[in-house]
This record gives C-alpha cells, structure tokens and sequence, in this order.
C-alpha cells in the first residue's frame, strides 16, 4: 500500500471548533459539579471547613489550568495529557497519563447518570434512579454518534440555559437569603475536615482540562485555547461563588449534605416542594446535569480514541465513522464502561475515584511541562504566564491533595493503584513497537516527533 493511500486510510477528526464553543464544552463539561456533588463536603466538615477547602482548590485550577493551557495549545492532540506525558517521557509516560484522564473522565459520567436519575426521582418517585441513569447513557451515547459539530453546538445550547438557570436559581431563593443563616452553625476549621472535604471541592472544577481532548477539532488552536479556557475559568469561579453562599444562607446545610439534589431541595425548604417554582426548577436542574454528561463523553471518548490510534488500546476503537467523522466505538465502548460502574458504586465513591485520576494526572501533567521547558526543541505556542511559579503552585498543591485523598480512602485508592499496575504489566507483556507511535499525532507533528 502507497504512503498516500495510508495517509487516507488514518482516522481524521476535522477541526469545527471556535472560542464560544471551547467556552461552552469547558463549563459544560464541570457545570453538574454545581448542581450536586460538593455538597458531600458539608458533611465530613461543614460549610465553612468546606470554603476554606474551595479556596485551596480554586486557586490551584486557576495556576494549572494557565500551566496546563500551554500544553494544549504546543501540544493539541486528541489524548490530551496522554499526549504530554508521551512527548515527555515516551510510551510509559503516555500510558501513565492516559490511564489516569481515562479513570477521571470515565467515572465521572456515572455519577452525574446517578444525580440525573436522582433529579427524575425526585419529580417522580415511581421511576427507579437507576432506570434513568442508565437510559441517559444510550440517549446521550447518541447523540454524540452524531457528529462533533452538532454535539458542539447541542452544548453550547445547554450550558447557556444550565448558567441562566443557576442565575435564576439565586433569584428565586434570594429573598429567602439571611447571613444569620449563612453564618449559624458553620462548623470549625480544622484541616482534617478540610483534606478530607477536598474531593468533593475537585468536583467544582474536575473536568475543565478536557478540552485537550477536543484541540484535534479546534480552529486556530494557539489562539482560541487560551481564550477559552480563561473564559471558562471566570465563569466557574463565579457560579461556585454563587451556589455554595446561596445555598447555605438560604436552607439548613444539614438537610443538604448527603442527596444528590440539593438545589432542588434548597427552593422546596424555601418555598415548599408543592409550589411550582420547586417542580419548574427540579425539572430544567437536569440541564446542568446534561451539560456535563454530555460534554464528558466527548472527553472520555477522544482520550480512547487517542490511546487506541497509537496502539495503546485495540486498533479498533480508533476506528473514525465515514459519515458522522466520529470515533464510534471509543464512545460506545466508554458507554458501557461508565453503565457497569452504575451499578458497582454510590455517587460519592465514584466522585472520589474520578478525582484521584483528576489529581494523579494534574501532578504529571505539570511534571512533564518542567521535563518538556528544559529540552531546546521545545517551542511552546503559548507561554504559560509567572513560570515557573504557576506550576510549581499547582503541582505543590496536587501532590498535598493526592496525600489527603490517599489518607481519607486508602481502600479506594488501593483499587485505583491495582488497575494502574494492571494496565502497565498488560503493556509491558503485550506492547507493540512504540518507537513510531508520534508519527500517530496529526497536529503540529514536526514540532512532537522533535521533542
């Protein structure tokens, strides 16, 4: 076969994606952490053990994903961090970083699956959590078979009436609104309760970085990432804000800190779950739910993708449909992987699985910009801003946070690290020769296969 006619024959994404659109995938793909699942942290140390802990990780997104944004536009390659890792320290390295985005981008599907069904539940009590959990799967898993460009334009839709309906949310439960109440019963500052509060603080932002996934389908890369991933990161900080003050000058955080739909449940303590704002909110909360959901599977989708066009995974889930230019089976095959973790886990342990794979990656990811900055072919398209003091910041601050997961879940953590040696020895017994496998990346290919 003739160099031309492989060339034709390797799997293409095409590149449709502009600045609104990298704006929308990046706070759809985190949006549902506003809508449930930081409020586990309520529970192990109380609203304002819990802000001290969203501080911490707020200012460590802010200096990562400024870091983590040169990476993406030197690098924009459809495995993301599994491309950086592989730029940095070769096939190993690659594998490492894949297996630790697959594990956060793979797991957090199943808890949002979770709170949608919650969210349905709560509306209509007859219909099994589980039921709606698993048709958002098959809904959504078509979708995205579709194409990216439709799936794009379907998130940026949805995370716009996502935001309006936060903001509605603040006015609906505004006059309701007491700082009594948001300073009453706050609990203490104690940095056990802090440590262990901060997966459920991760979960505000975990997922922001998986537009690295989609830069393959970006236009202009070194100038629409950059841009996008700032505006993003403005707006989360905002709604977070937003949501956990709100939320607990407004209702008893008690009642709050262990379902899976507190803002739901914050209007019904505030006006009463009869009333119809109640029903009308529980009913368009999914929209945030669905943003997240659905932005989640093109990350997770790419990342197998990526691993599978350079031989990591089988060929196969590489494969690109003809007709919709998507990678069918690397969605397909994530969907059934995320469909029998609904059925192995409860929201908050895979929340805090998703985020050790989150953290684990965040560590690398910066280790390997020091290890990429220090070779003289490196040529980064967009210099990360205060280096080297932004990442040395954000790496400081995941390994602390990597400790205090550890520390809190030592079982879950043993099973993550199992998986981890798992894959490795897999691919150690049955890797294919990887010295050609950057000839794989079809974007800035001169500047990768230098490095």
């Amino acid at each position: 076969m003739s160099t031309i006619e492989e060339e034709k024959k390797k799997p293409v994404l095409t590149k449709v994606l502009g600045v609104w659109q990298i704006w929308a995938l990046g706070v759809g793909l985190v949006i549902s952490g506003e809508y449930f699942g930081w409020n586990y942290g309520w529970s192990v140390t109380g609203p304002l053990g819990f802000a001290v802990a969203t501080l911490l990780v707020t200012i460590f997104y802010v200096t990562f994903i400024f870091s983590f944004t040169e990476l993406t536009t030197t690098i924009p390659h459809a495995g993301g961090p599994f491309a950086y890792g592989f730029a940095a320290f070769g096939p190993w390295g690659g594998l490492f970083m894949g297996y630790a985005t697959l594990i956060e981008f793979l797991f957090a599907p199943p808890a949002i699956a979770f709170a949608i069904g919650s969210y349905i539940h709560f509306l209509y009590p007859s219909i099994p959590v589980i039921t709606t959990a698993v048709s958002s799967y098959v809904i959504f898993t078509l979708i995205n078979l579709i194409g990216i460009k439709e799936s794009a334009l379907f998130t940026l839709i949805i995370t716009i009436m996502a935001i309006v309906e936060l903001l509605l949310f603040f006015g609906v439960v505004s006059p309701s609104f007491h700082i009594s109440q948001l300073t009453k019963d706050v609990g203490s500052v104690e940095w056990s309760g802090i440590f262990a509060a901060l997966p459920f603080a991760i979960w505000f932002y975990l997922g922001i970085e998986g537009i690295a996934m989609a830069s393959e389908e970006i236009k202009d890369p070194q100038r629409n990432i950059p841009r996008g991933y700032i505006l993003a990161m403005i707006t989360l900080v905002v709604l977070v804000a937003g949501v956990m003050i709100m939320s607990s000058g407004a209702a008893d955080w008690h009642r709050l800190s262990t379902i899976d739909y507190p803002l739901p449940e914050t209007i019904s303590i505030v006006l009463g779950k009869n009333n119809e704002w109640t029903k009308i909110f529980s009913g368009i909360g999914l929209l945030g739910l669905i943003a997240s959901f659905h932005s989640l599977i093109i990350g997770y989708s790419r990342q197998i993708f990526a691993l599978a066009r350079s031989g990591f995974l089988p060929k196969k889930l590489s494969s690109v449909n003809t007709k919709f230019q998507t990678p069918h089976w690397a969605i397909i095959s994530g969907g059934i992987i995320g469909i029998i973790a609904i059925y192995t886990g409860s929201t908050n342990q895979i929340i805090i699985v998703s985020a050790m794979g989150a953290i684990l990656m965040y560590a690398f990811s910066m280790v390997s910009l020091f290890k990429l900055k220090k070779n003289k072919t490196y040529k980064p398209t967009y210099s990360s801003p205060a280096y080297p003091w932004f990442p040395i910041i954000a790496l400081i601050f995941s390994i602390i946070f990597l400790i205090a997961m550890i520390y809190y879940n030592t079982s879950l953590f043993c099973w993550f690290i199992s998986g981890l040696i798992g894959v490795l020895i897999l691919f150690k017994i049955f890797k294919k020769n990887t010295n050609s496998l950057l000839d794989d990346f079809n974007q800035d290919e001169e500047n990768l296969t230098t490095i």
